[in-house]
């Protein structure tokens, strides 16, 4: 019942900026932390950044000083402005929300089917 719906990927140059953004959608009472997950073909899916609903962060050592992650709270969005990107920055990116739903306030962890960045050198 809830949706998270990734979009703004795509193909940039090493050095360049993209910003992503992913929308949750469907049965929420609350959405709780929300983070964005990097996989490449045939390696784990690691965390890239999370965001609290308060608005706490926290980055992959690797990201710290090009991505920003935000959220506009009454959008039940959350967005990642990629800055200085490079060719190991290439990956499909997920989106994830820790989300309470009705009718009891349970809270479950849901994923986006992903969005794809790819930067060249």
């Amino acid at each position: 019942q809830v949706r998270l719906v990734e979009s703004g990927g795509g193909l940039v140059q090493a050095g360049g900026s993209l910003r992503l953004s992913c929308a949750a959608s469907g049965s929420i009472l609350r959405i709780n932390d929300m983070g964005w997950y990097r996989q490449a073909p045939g390696k784990q899916r690691d965390l890239v950044a999370r965001i609290t609903s308060g608005g706490s962060t926290n980055y992959v050592d690797s990201v710290k000083a090009r991505f920003t992650i935000s959220r506009d709270n009454a959008a039940n969005t959350v967005y990642l402005q990629m800055d200085s990107v490079k060719p190991e920055d290439t990956a499909v990116y997920y989106c994830n929300a820790v989300v309470a739903t009705p009718p009891m306030g349970l809270t479950s962890t849901f994923w986006g089917r992903g969005t794809q960045v790819t930067v060249s050198s």
